[in-house]
C-alpha cells in the first residue's frame, strides 16, 4: 500500500513540473520558422478562377483568396499580388523554371501526382470532382440545331448542285422533245421544272430511262440509276448523323458518350489529362470563362472542367439572364483536390498547412463555402 502511494505522488510530482515547464516555454518558440525574414514581402501568383479567385479592378476576392488572407495575417506574412493567366500558371507548373516561381501561387490548381514532382502544394483547401456541362436541348432546339449544322448545310448544298446539274443536263437534250417532263412556257417553270427532275434523281431516285425521248437521256439515266444510289446513301448517312450527335447533347452518361461530340476543356489542365488519358479528342482553351461561353454559343457540345468552377459560373450567369440552357451533369468523373502551389522545398509548407487546418475548422470558412458553392 505504502509502494502504491510512492508512486502516485512520484507521478503527482512528475507531472507538475512538466506542466510547469509548458508553460514556461516562450511563445516565440512558436512562431514561423523560416527562411524568409519577418519583413520580406512575398510575390503571390494569382490566376482568376472563379469562385476560388476573382479579379474586378485590380482586387482580388474569392474561396481561395479569403482563406490565404486568413493564413497571411495568423503567419504575420506580408505579399503582393501578381496576376497571371491560369494557362500560363499552369504551363509554369508542368515546365517549372523555379527562378520563375513565385512564393505562392492561388487558383484551382488540382494536386497530382506528376506535378507533386515538379513543386511543392500545401494541403488541399477544396475537394471536388470533374464533371461535364452540357446544353439542355428540347425538341425544338435538336431540330434547329440540325439544320444549322454545317455538316447539314453542305449536304444541303451538295444535293442542290448535283440537282441543278443534271437537271440541266435532262432539259438540254430534252426540252425540245419531250413535253411530259418539260410542258412550262414560262421562264420560271423552266427553271424549276430541271431542278425537280434533277432532284428526284439525288433524293428519291431517277426517272425511269423510258420517260425520256432521246437515246443520250436514256443512257445517262440507266448511269444515273447505279450512281445516284450510292449519292443517296451517303446522304442520307451525313443527315441521320448530324442529327443523333444534336439529339445527343442530353444523352451524356458516361465518358464513352463523349467521344461522338465537340467537347473542350482548359489547357495543360488535369480536365485535360483525363481526357486525353480516355482517348477523347477535345479542343483546349486558356481561358475559363471562354469555354462556357462556347458551350453557350454551340460551338461546344460539352465542356469538362471541375464541378465548382463548372456549377459556379453557370449559375452567375443565369442570374444575368445568360446560360438558361446549360447545366452541370450529376456524373463525378475524377477526384479533384485544389491546394496553394509553393516552390519545392519552400520553407512556408510547414507553417501555411498548420495554418490552413486551423482556418477550415472556422465557422467563417463554412460561411464563406455556402456564400460561393451554395454547399
Amino acid at each position: 500500500m505504502q509502494n502504491f502511494l510512492s508512486r502516485s505522488f512520484q507521478n503527482c510530482v512528475l507531472k507538475s513540473i512538466l506542466i510547469a515547464l509548458f508553460f514556461s516555454v516562450s511563445p516565440a518558440a512558436f512562431s514561423v520558422e523560416t527562411d524568409q525574414s519577418p519583413t520580406t514581402t512575398l510575390t503571390v501568383a494569382v490566376a482568376e478562377c472563379p469562385p476560388f479567385v476573382i479579379s474586378e479592378n485590380g482586387q482580388f476576392s474569392g474561396l481561395a483568396i479569403y482563406l490565404w488572407e486568413q493564413i497571411g495575417t495568423e503567419l504575420g506574412l506580408s505579399w503582393n499580388y501578381v496576376e497571371y493567366p491560369l494557362g500560363d500558371m499552369l504551363n509554369a507548373i508542368e515546365n517549372p523554371d523555379q527562378s520563375r516561381l513565385a512564393d505562392v501561387g492561388i487558383s484551382c490548381t488540382s494536386v497530382t501526382a506528376e506535378r507533386e514532382e515538379l513543386i511543392d502544394f500545401s494541403h488541399s483547401f477544396n475537394e471536388t470532382y470533374t464533371a461535364i456541362a452540357v446544353r439542355q436541348t428540347t425538341l425544338w432546339t435538336a431540330i434547329t440545331g440540325f439544320l444549322t449544322s454545317p455538316k447539314v448545310l453542305n449536304a444541303i448544298l451538295i444535293v442542290l448542285a448535283a440537282a441543278i446539274l443534271i437537271g440541266g443536263i435532262f432539259y438540254l437534250l430534252e426540252h425540245k422533245t419531250n413535253k411530259k417532263l418539260f410542258a412550262s412556257n414560262t421562264f420560271l417553270g423552266r427553271i424549276i421544272e430541271p431542278i425537280i427532275v434533277g432532284l428526284m434523281f439525288v433524293t428519291s431516285g431517277p426517272i425511269r430511262f423510258y420517260r425520256f425521248k432521246t437515246l443520250t437521256a436514256r443512257v445517262l439515266a440507266t448511269i444515273l440509276t447505279l450512281s445516284s444510289t450510292f449519292l443517296i446513301a451517303a446522304i442520307t448517312a451525313v443527315l441521320a448523323s448530324s442529327f443523333t450527335l444534336n439529339a445527343m447533347t442530353t444523352e451524356v452518361r458516361t465518358v464513352d458518350d463523349l467521344r461522338n461530340i465537340h467537347v473542350g476543356a482548359l489547357t495543360a489542365s488535369t480536365s485535360s489529362a483525363f481526357l486525353s488519358a480516355n482517348g477523347i479528342r477535345h479542343s483546349t482553351l486558356t481561358d475559363l470563362d471562354a469555354l462556357v461561353n462556347e458551350l453557350d454559343t454551340g460551338a461546344l457540345d460539352a465542356i469538362v472542367s471541375d464541378a465548382a468552377f463548372l456549377t459556379y459560373r453557370i449559375n452567375q450567369g443565369k442570374q444575368q439572364g445568360k446560360f438558361k440552357s446549360l447545366t452541370v451533369l450529376p456524373y463525378e468523373l475524377e477526384a479533384q483536390n485544389y491546394a496553394f502551389i509553393l516552390k519545392q522545398d519552400s520553407p512556408l509548407r510547414e507553417d501555411i498547412n498548420l495554418a490552413l487546418l486551423n482556418e477550415r475548422m472556422q465557422r467563417d470558412w463554412r460561411g464563406k463555402i455556402r456564400e460561393y458553392l451554395g454547399e
